[in-house]
């Protein structure tokens, strides 16, 4: 028995997890529970020194000065408060009004909210919720097939899944042991690359099933001129403008950015293609600002409505993601600013109350205290597991893997993939993430690019029947029994699961597509990322030999080098200083004697 418990350790943790789960005990309680336990077998058993878990407590103080996770309740009222504050049903409204007049108009509304929502809640309930409650009665009420505005609603809510900034991508970073700017600007292009995908099905629907995607008639558009025009003209003008002063703008970007910021390296390309969207939508701003303080009438009142509904959230993702890229902001700060920035908008709009904050302030804390107890709880698991080599285990199991690197990722996205029906992606990237990324790391994989590979995984996962949480959040507020539309007073069935689950199919397809193209083409996210500052090794040490007098100068040597030739020789690995207090301490419990 002894012999089998020391044998099978690790996959013993797993079957323990399990069944801590199926007892019903929370997520955070049955990792940290399976750790402790595991870890008094495995003293018992002389597996490791009982002294190992003196070093567990810094782990946990650890995670509690982590401030990378202190941007998660920022993002998380940032998208509160702009939720709260209506933002949605504006954008819809607005977005719709442009769009309605062709076929397939509101499915783009749809989307393009979907992926506004998507950058400004980061949760994906929160944007399926609003985009069911609001659009899908709309779209409904002007004769949209029933699969194609399911599947659109619940496809662009789980936008925020991959699309910056986004909490999965912050949580990411962190198990990954990487820079949340480098993730965000990883997952900028494959993320508006996937809006396009969708726009460009919307498109195809509308061209070969007309009769699925009706345009708005006539007597729904509320922004009409004076003389019977629509106002496009005139916001088609407008929008021309503010990109041609963004486009302007690129060309002038990296030569400001190194004058003002003392910069020697170029602009990254993520960095000016936000920056310049920024000063663009500032000129649209400022321009219909002098068109209403002036009543000047050179713009549309559709143009200067959109303006007005559009521009500010943008302006404030761009603030976020420009000050993070430009690097003047760290992601901490970023978010604390779409916090502030979120509030000033509300209190703008004469719509920040004391129930919209007290909203806001509950959920973050209530989000920030899940994160936090699957956080200890993972370490707490983490910790025994990695006492018992588990990591090792984990790397065997993917030594016959065939394909490499390529094998190795299409099965970690089966596993993903299969994982995300039943848990929340926060369990999948404090649990699971964990133990692929040194795998990864040793396999050669950018770390960024698979943890970009993960977050649109788990937004396929979200989308797939039975279990798809999007579908069930949609499921949650569609109308479940028929009713009369309050507009057109017409009779308007209930909405079927079977008609959400189908609707998911197509967009499934979509993003299995996107996922496969990053795996194939892993510049889509490398690309985007700073190349590393080359180090000349020889110039380095010959600055610091000239730098160094006799051999008394605390080196021990003239040739500060000296030791790296002797970097095999005993008790060399045990004297490296470590950056991490803790890991250097259990490392060195492990070897004591017993």
């Amino acid at each position: 028995m002894i012999e089998l418990l020391t044998n099978q350790f690790v996959p013993l943790m797993f079957v323990g997890l399990f069944l801590f789960l199926i007892m019903g005990f929370p997520v955070a309680f049955s990792l940290a529970a399976t750790g402790l336990f595991f870890g008094l077998i495995g003293m018992e058993l002389g597996m490791f020194p009982p002294v190992l878990f003196n070093a567990l407590p810094l782990r946990v103080f650890g995670i509690m000065q982590n401030d990378t996770l202190l941007a998660i309740p920022f993002f998380t009222i940032m998208g509160i408060v702009l939720e709260r504050s209506r933002m949605a049903e504006d954008l819809l409204e607005t977005i719709g009004q442009v769009f309605g007049p062709i076929r397939g108009g509101l499915g783009v509304a749809v989307i393009l909210v979907g992926a506004l929502l998507a950058a400004t809640t980061g949760v994906v309930s929160a944007a399926v919720i609003s985009m069911g409650l609001i659009s899908l009665p709309i779209m409904l009420r002007y004769g949209y097939n029933r699969s194609i505005a399911t599947g659109t609603i619940t496809a662009s809510g789980t936008l925020a899944q991959a699309l910056p900034p986004s909490l999965v991508l912050i949580v990411l970073a962190d198990q990954l042991g990487r820079s949340v700017g480098d993730m965000y600007a990883g997952a900028l292009l494959p993320g508006l690359m996937l809006v396009g995908l969708y726009l460009l099905f919307i498109a195809g629907v509308a061209l070969f099933r007309p009769q699925w995607v009706p345009a708005l008639p006539p007597e729904a558009r509320i922004y009409n001129e004076p003389n019977g025009s629509s106002g496009h003209k005139s916001l088609m003008v407008l929008m021309g403008l503010s990109v041609a002063v963004g486009y302007k703008w690129s060309f002038f970007h990296n030569d400001l950015m190194k004058h003002w910021f003392g910069r020697t390296r170029d602009a990254a390309g993520d960095e000016t293609f936000i920056l310049s969207m920024m000063v663009g939508a500032l000129f649209a701003l400022a321009l219909a600002l002098v068109n209403k303080l002036f009543r000047l009438n050179l713009v549309s009142r559709l143009a200067q409505q959109v303006t007005f509904v559009l521009i500010p959230p943008l302006l404030l993702i761009f603030l976020v993601l420009g000050t993070i890229f430009l690097g003047i902001a760290t992601p901490t700060e970023g978010g604390a600013m779409g916090a502030l920035g979120a509030l000033i908008m509300a209190f703008a709009r004469g719509r920040l109350s004391f129930t919209v904050l007290k909203q806001a302030l509950e959920n973050s804390t209530k989000l920030s205290i899940f994160v936090l107890f699957i956080l200890i709880g993972s370490t707490v698991f983490a910790f025994t597991f990695n006492a018992a080599d588990g990591h090792i285990w984990v790397e065997h199991l993917f030594d016959k893997l065939p394909g490499g690197q390529i094998g190795f990722l299409i099965f970690v996205n089966m596993l993903v993939f299969a994982l995300g029906f039943f848990i929340d992606f926060f369990e999948i990237a404090f649990i699971v993430v964990p133990l692929l990324a040194p795998v990864a790391e040793k396999m050669d994989i950018n770390l960024i690019w698979f943890g970009i590979i993960i977050a649109m995984n788990l937004q396929t996962s979200f989308l797939t029947p039975p279990f798809g949480f999007a579908l069930f959040y949609l499921r949650s507020v569609a109308a479940r029994n028929d009713y009369v539309d309050v507009v057109t007073k017409q009779p308007i069935k209930r909405v079927t699961t079977e008609q959400i689950y189908k609707g998911s199919i197509a967009f499934i397809i979509i993003q299995i597509m996107m996922v496969a193209l990053l795996i194939w083409q892993p510049t889509l996210v490398t690309g985007q990322l700073q190349a590393p500052v080359e180090v000349d090794v020889d110039a380095v040490r010959e600055q610091l030999m000239n730098m160094g007098g006799s051999g008394d100068d605390g080196w021990g040597s003239d040739d500060p080098w000296a030791n790296e030739e002797a970097e095999g020789a005993p008790g060399a690995a045990d004297e490296a200083p470590a950056d991490d207090p803790a890991k250097a301490l259990e490392e060195a419990l492990r070897r004591a004697p017993e």
